[in-house]
Parts: structure tokens; C-alpha cells; sequence
């Protein structure tokens, strides 16, 4: 049996990118101003007025080959890449659905290629 403890994540804190919900609800408009980023500093009164939720699609984790050097611009813009690299295919995938140049064909049959010879 291993001698090492592990330590359990201390409730106080959120998770990394998660806001304390509770403790912002406690604050104030001014200590929420005062603590925001400078990019949100002077924002119209009604900036949120027509903000809508919007669900976050769920994630698959999967295996993909990339070519090295596309996966190291990717990882050079530091941490989230793989989010930067959803988000591309994501962008691309918008555009493919407002103007769809032609039909695609979608190949199910394991071994087949639409690519042929290049």
C-alpha cells in the first residue's frame, strides 16, 4: 500500500474555468466591476438584455491523425488547442451547412476512399 495521500479538490474553489456561482452572487455591481477584465470595463446598461443561453454541445472524445505540422501551430497558440482545433471544424462545418457547393457523398464501408489517387 503506497504511503502517498491524496488530497480531494477543497470545495472553496471552483474548478478550473468554473465560476463560483454562489460567491458572485453575493457580490455587488461595484465589486464585480471592480474585479472584471478591462475588455468589459463601460459596456452599455443594456449589453445583456438579449443575451440567450445557449446549450453546449456534448463532447466524444476520439482518436484523430493530424498532420505535425497543423497539430504544432495548433499547440504553439498554448493551452486549449485542441478547443481552437473544435473550433475551426466547427466554423468550417457552419459554413458547409449556410452554402453547400454540391452534394457530398458519404462513404460507410471501411476501406474505401473518396479521396482516389492524387
Amino acid at each position: 500500500m503506497s504511503a502517498k495521500r491524496t488530497e480531494r479538490p477543497s470545495k472553496a474553489r471552483p474548478n478550473r474555468g468554473r465560476a463560483d456561482l454562489a460567491r458572485v452572487q453575493r457580490m455587488t455591481e461595484k465589486q464585480i466591476e471592480r474585479t472584471s477584465p478591462p475588455e468589459l470595463a463601460g459596456l452599455p446598461k443594456d449589453f445583456w438584455d438579449e443575451a440567450e443561453v445557449v446549450a453546449v454541445p456534448a463532447k466524444e472524445a476520439i482518436s484523430l491523425r493530424v498532420d505535425e505540422d497543423v497539430l504544432t501551430w495548433f499547440r504553439e497558440g498554448g493551452p486549449r488547442y485542441q478547443s481552437r482545433m473544435n473550433a475551426v471544424l466547427r466554423s468550417y462545418v457552419h459554413s458547409m451547412k449556410r452554402s453547400p457547393s454540391k452534394p457530398r457523398k458519404h462513404s460507410k464501408r471501411k476501406g474505401t476512399s473518396e479521396r482516389g489517387a492524387s
